[in-house]
């Protein structure tokens, strides 16, 4: 049924439903069939006005106190679909459990419109107060609910096209709805998918404080997906699943109820220790899946910590030095000279492939090297949090504000080194505020304050592809420009010239004087290493502290996701070619099977490989146009 059109067939329904006491199967949806049944079981009058009056200003901040950390969770979201909502005439809403509307934002000329029907914070929009909507009947069916025009219960709230789904906390408990009404006239197409994905973001917050006393699952099957608001969330106590968020839940075909009663055993065919030590396990059903173990008592410091990072330039320990080929080290050469002429630096390369790595030996080199290294996380950081922390703010700016305030990170870098990683993740909303430091090189922070004059070099990582996410609109077209003037590419460690090579030279350093089989060499370089460098040196170690000093190291010693393929049954790029292969050539030669593997879709193609279209037509733009 059409959004927001009062059709012959919804006029229809309700005149079987209303006056004739019928029940209009097939000519409304179940979820509204049944939503209209219960209000009129409740003996909810549909001829009256609704009657919605808003409580006072003192009641309503009692129950945001009383919702605090759901209204402070919510907040980027509600600011940043208000911007959408006020240029698509249309508002959004948070309501607590029981739908009294704790925020509501958007186009203020629909909120005069939306008064009639108290559309606004302090009003209840609970199913037994108002009948069928969109809110009220999200929390009875604890899903998400579309409510169109006439398919509301009471005549005078046909004015509205509602989209709202639920909102939960990490052990199940239902604790709000969001919510995106306009004018029945004007269709929602997208609305719900707003909603979702903002809820995501939500429930994901939940987590940033850790869940006590038990273990933090971050989990995917896709590895790129990890750090964002899609990746899963289980947490375990003592081996039970007493929280998670709704992707990790469906993830495993799990339901809520079953929170407090499904074992770690039951869900996965590997020790959680696997996990933690390998980055790769798999379940019962053989899937393979990535992520890592945030410790019981750990969670909070990580959140907190990880996401931002600031040091001096330091000298590389044997271990962690960085490993560059002739390729890759000409083109950090290349960077260098760039960064220092003051012109920023954008790193693309899929997750693990080594993109801070390479941001850290660009500063270790370049004229900045004295000053400091700031690297922060867009996408591990808070979005409510980003601009406090990015611009600083002044004493009293908001409420939980340090009370000598923060000079912000930018401030913090000045002189050196800012590091912005997975870029492509930062919200939409802070974007302009970044465009202009970029431009002006001075920021006021939060609160007011003198404006401060900044230098740094800018580097920036993405493993997005961030043409698209301009196509999307989730990435400005100005900022990107102001970003792109040098592009490095770092290509996945499945396309290395001399994987053997490469393990070799790591197990130098990490194994300890143990020595690998060949078969164990081999196994190690003909795998695909979906987490690349990253998860290559996680492996090395872990078989380095599951074997004996002064051991030779079998294929039984691998873990059980290398063991379960065996060494040389298919070929791969690295043993395709010679270590002495081009890397271009063989980064083309990627570039096209990939291609060929999307039936020659580009865009698809380079989703695939994790890289921009725009890469993709410029290495491969003569045999495109070609047709090869």
């Amino acid at each position: 049924m059409a959004p927001g059109i009062q059709t012959d067939q919804l006029a229809q329904a309700r005149r079987t439903f209303f006056e004739w006491g019928g029940a209009p199967v097939g000519q409304v949806p179940a979820t509204i069939l049944k939503s209209w049944s219960r209000c009129r079981n409740a003996g909810l009058e549909a001829v009256r006005d609704p009657g919605i009056e808003p409580v006072d200003a003192m009641r309503l901040r009692e129950m945001r106190q009383r919702h605090e950390i759901l209204w402070r969770l919510a907040r980027a979201e509600i600011e940043l679909l208000s911007s959408d909502a006020d240029a698509n005439g249309s508002m959004v809403i948070l309501t607590d459990a029981d739908g009294w509307i704790l925020d509501a934002g958007g186009d203020t000329g629909f909120l005069d419109k939306a008064g009639r029907v108290a559309l606004m914070p302090g009003a209840c929009w609970h199913e037994s107060r108002v009948g069928t909507n969109a809110i009220g009947t999200a929390i009875h069916e604890q899903r998400h609910v579309e409510v169109h025009g006439g398919e509301h219960y009471l005549p005078p709230h046909r004015i509205l096209s509602c989209s709202a789904a639920p909102i939960f906390d990490p052990h199940g408990h239902l604790v709000g709805v969001l919510d995106i009404s306009g004018e029945s006239s004007m269709p929602q197409r997208h609305a719900m998918g707003l909603v979702r994905l903002a809820i995501a973001n939500i429930e994901h917050r939940y987590f940033d404080e850790g869940i006590a006393d038990a273990e933090l699952l971050r989990v995917h099957r896709d590895p790129a997906l990890l750090g964002s608001s899609r990746e899963g969330l289980l947490a375990f106590r003592n081996g039970r699943l007493v929280a998670a968020n709704q992707v990790g839940l469906g993830l495993f075909g799990l339901a809520r109820g079953e929170l407090g009663r499904a074992s770690f055993d039951a869900l996965f065919d590997e020790p959680l220790s696997r996990l933690r030590s390998d980055g790769a396990f798999h379940d019962r059903h053989g899937r393979a899946f990535y992520g890592r173990v945030d410790s019981a008592g750990r969670q909070r410091r990580a959140t907190m910590r990880t996401p931002i990072t600031v040091s001096p330039a330091t000298r590389h320990a044997r271990d962690d030095a960085p490993i560059f080929d002739a390729a890759l080290d000409a083109g950090l050469q290349r960077s260098v000279r760039v960064l220092d002429a003051g012109i920023p630096v954008l790193v693309q390369g899929e997750t693990g492939c080594g993109k801070e790595v390479f941001a850290r030996e660009l500063h270790r080199r370049c004229a900045r090297a004295g000053k400091p290294f700031v690297a922060v996380n867009c996408a591990a950081l808070p979005e409510g949090l980003i601009e406090a922390e990015l611009f600083g703010y002044e004493d009293g700016a908001f409420t939980g504000a340090r009370k000598a305030g923060n000079p912000g990170l930018l401030r913090q870098a000045d002189g050196g080194v800012l590091f912005l990683d997975e870029i492509g993740d930062m919200p939409l909303a802070l974007q302009p505020r970044l465009l202009r430091v970029l431009q002006d090189r001075e920021l006021s922070p939060l609160g007011g304050g003198k404006p401060v004059k900044l230098d740094f070099a800018l580097v920036c990582a993405t493993h997005r592809a961030l043409d698209a996410a301009i196509d999307d609109g989730r990435f400005r077209a100005d900022l990107y420009y102001r970003l792109a003037h040098h592009v490095v590419e770092l290509p996945p460690l499945r396309a290395h010239a001399d994987r053997v090579g490469l393990v070799d030279e790591l197990w130098q350093r990490l194994g300890e004087g143990r020595r690998l089989t060949d078969d164990t060499r081999a196994a190690l370089a003909d795998y695909d290493w979906p987490g690349n460098l990253r998860q290559l040196v996680a492996c090395l170690r872990t078989v380095v502290a599951l074997s004996e000093p002064g051991a030779t190291v079998t294929t039984d010693g691998l873990p059980a996701y290398l063991r379960r393929v065996p060494a040389g049954e298919a070929p791969t790029a690295a043993r395709n070619v010679s270590p002495s292969t081009d890397l271009q050539a063989l980064n083309r030669q990627a570039m096209r099977a990939a291609i060929e593997a999307c039936n020659g879709n580009v865009v698809h193609a380079a989703r695939r490989l994790g890289i921009s279209r725009s890469t993709l037509y410029r290495q491969l733009g003569r045999d495109l146009r070609d047709g090869r």
